[in-house]
């Protein structure tokens, strides 16, 4: 059974900063890509970065240059530090992992973070 642990969120002012980390545990035999998506209030959750095994990253525009990502292959670890927060940021932050096992993709989700950039 596969695990993903998120910590990091909270309520921070607009400029400030906030690091998540995500830990997954469990039987992951080849992760194809780990990232981190959010959902605000009334909207559908939507791709915040990602991270492939080959090293090619993908980021939504409004956070490109503000939100790097990076993973750590041997520990199963992927992080997103949000530089510059704007109120527009606030949202429940999902960690993510799309793995293959036995021909079979499968994404495996954390319970989420809450993230609130207010004044």
């Amino acid at each position: 059974q596969v695990q993903l642990v998120e910590s990091g969120g909270g309520l921070v002012q607009p400029g400030g900063s906030l690091r998540l980390s995500c830990a997954a545990s469990g039987r992951l035999f080849s992760i194809l890509a780990m990232g981190w998506y959010r959902q605000a209030p009334g909207k559908q959750r939507e791709v915040v970065a990602t991270l492939t095994n080959g090293g090619s990253t993908n980021y939504a525009g409004s956070v490109k240059g503000r939100f790097p990502i990076a993973r750590d292959n041997a520990k199963n670890t992927v992080d997103l530090q949000m530089n510059s927060l704007i109120p527009e940021d606030t949202a429940i932050y999902y960690c993510n992992i799309y793995s293959r096992a036995f021909g079979i993709t499968t994404n495996y989700w954390g319970q989420g973070t809450q993230v609130t950039v207010s004044s």
